[in-house]
């Protein structure tokens, strides 16, 4: 990023980005490879991504984090989608590339520099 400037944030519903299945991964980390930020909503996603056995949401996470597209989603209450969901949140709160965050003011606050 040159002068620091803060990365630039795909918004998924603004850029119409949506993952429901996994061939959705790698076109949202193409929407968002040159802006170098994701910033996705449970609406932004199928109901697949939650159901952690269908492994979508680890094949976004490692895409994201390999392909260093910085990935925000904003999930307000992790435990509506199941107690892993507090787990991953928790274990993700310090995490270089990607966060699960409370709000889209949080998303823009970790993406800020």
């Amino acid at each position: 990023m040159p002068g620091g400037a803060a990365p630039r944030a795909v918004v998924a519903s603004e850029a119409g980005v949506r993952i429901a299945a996994m061939r959705d991964v790698m076109d949202a980390i193409g929407a968002a490879y040159d802006a170098e930020a994701l910033i996705l909503t449970a609406d932004d996603v199928g109901a697949d991504f939650f159901d952690l056995r269908t492994g979508l949401a680890g094949e976004l996470f490692q895409k994201a984090t390999q392909y260093g597209v910085r990935l925000a989603l904003v999930l307000p209450d992790p435990a509506a989608h199941g107690p892993r969901w507090v787990d991953l949140a928790f274990e993700h709160r310090r995490h270089d590339a990607v966060r699960i965050v409370a709000s889209r003011a949080d998303a823009d606050a970790w993406l800020a520099p």
